[in-house]
């Protein structure tokens, strides 16, 4: 004699199953579907690209890319890097932040500890030049940005004090603008992830663009003044989004990674306010999902560092892509050679290229806040996440029916 399934367990069996293999084949099929990251099979690439990763772990280090997306070397020993510049005389100049210090000045040992290499790639890469100092939190209190200036300084945007300022080669501080002078400040700067300054650029003599992220603004710096012009001045999210690397373009155009609305974006001044001109929403059929910088080329291309989708792309006035090359996780910037100054010009489009993400307000959000933490494959979108729920719910609806559902009769199995 055998038991045999009532009906309600037989559903019950039976929507299991349905929830488990529909999930299933959902991932396998857009896996399978999505455009594949690198597209490097038709080169337009003039020169080598430099990236600087900050990782998710501790495995930051600055890759050097050919024409082909292939790498010609990489350097690390640091938790992560962020801005790289090359240099003229082909060493790359990278900002990173690296735990383990002993030296930590105020702060309790050991610490991380913030700031700048050069690096020189021959014959192998090794580090020529070291300027650092300590801070209290390896997360949020990094140097995101350093650029050299022609007089031989170096202009640093310091997210720990949250101030902007210009290193002589000895190490001296030759001048300093703090954010608190426009900003209202909080106590104590270095205990909280105030403004984020990331970025910050010459644009002429002693004048200076810098990315204030979490007050959604750009402000322009003049020494001697302070700042003297602001873009997003309401820090409306919708126009900008905790940016990331403006590039200036010329006195009425600015470039910049809109980065949790996950496009780029070109701002025109007309009539004496800055509006949106052009944005790119994705590229190769792929959407961006975090960009963290955006270089117009000297072609008129834009260079993008596509940081959650673990690319560099670059893409033409009309949203084409022309070029793409796969990068270790969570890419900061990226800078081809000769570098990102002079600028090339300023789009001569209108509109919106590129079709972005499918973006569900809630599952997207947790999506990104996920992607924060875990490595996720670059083809997953927030709608997967809504599948998922919905195919949890009916897998646990089929699981209470098979398990609460009593068992038919026992009936004779003939012999």
């Amino acid at each position: 004699m055998v038991s045999v399934p009532s009906g309600s367990r037989r559903l019950g069996a039976a929507l299991m199953g349905i929830a488990v293999l529909g999930f299933v084949l959902t991932l396998v099929v857009s896996a399978a579907v999505t455009p594949p990251i690198s597209n490097v099979s038709s080169p337009t690439v003039s020169d080598r690209t430099v990236v600087g990763v900050q990782s998710t772990t501790t495995d930051g280090r600055v890759v050097a890319l050919d024409t082909h997306g292939d790498v010609l070397w990489q350097y690390g020993h640091a938790n992560g890097y962020h801005d790289v510049s090359w240099l003229q005389n082909g060493t790359v100049l990278a900002s990173f932040i690296d735990n383990g210090y002993r030296n930590c000045g105020p702060y309790e040992s050991p610490c991380a500890r913030t700031g700048v290499r050069v690096i020189d790639p021959k014959p192998s890469p090794h580090v020529v030049y070291e300027w650092t100092f300590p801070v209290r939190s390896g997360r949020n209190s990094e140097m995101h940005d350093a650029d050299l200036l022609p007089s031989g300084d170096l202009l640093v945007a310091d997210m720990d004090q949250e101030r902007v300022f210009t290193l002589a080669p000895n190490g001296t501080i030759t001048w300093q603008w703090n954010a608190s002078e426009r900003y209202d400040p909080p106590s104590d700067p270095t205990r909280t992830d105030w403004l984020h300054i990331n970025d910050v650029d010459r644009i002429g003599p002693g004048r200076y663009l810098v990315s204030v992220r979490n007050a959604n603004q750009l402000v322009v710096l003049q020494r001697g003044e302070g700042v003297v012009d602001v873009v997003n001045g309401d820090g409306n999210w919708r126009r900008l989004n905790k940016q990331h690397n403006p590039q200036y373009l010329s006195k009425d155009a600015i470039l910049v990674a809109d980065s949790e609305n996950d496009r780029v974006v070109e701002l025109h001044r007309i009539d004496g306010t800055w509006k949106i001109a052009w944005q790119a929403h994705g590229a190769g059929g792929i959407g961006f999902d975090w960009p963290r910088d955006a270089d117009r080329l000297p072609n008129g291309h834009t260079l993008v560092t596509d940081s959650r989708n673990n690319r560099v792309v670059e893409l033409n006035e009309s949203g084409k892509m022309v070029w793409s090359a796969r990068v270790p996780t969570l890419p900061y910037e990226a800078d081809r050679y000769p570098g990102e100054y002079p600028a090339g010009p300023p789009t001569g489009e209108t509109g919106t290229v590129g079709v972005g993400t499918t973006n569900l307000p809630v599952f997207g959000y947790l999506l990104d806040s996920a992607r924060h933490v875990v490595a996720l494959p670059y083809w997953v979108a927030g709608w997967h996440l809504a599948f998922g729920c919905v195919a949890l719910l009916v897998f646990l609806a089929g699981l209470w029916l098979f398990v609460r559902s009593p068992k038919s009769r026992l009936r004779e199995q003939p012999e």
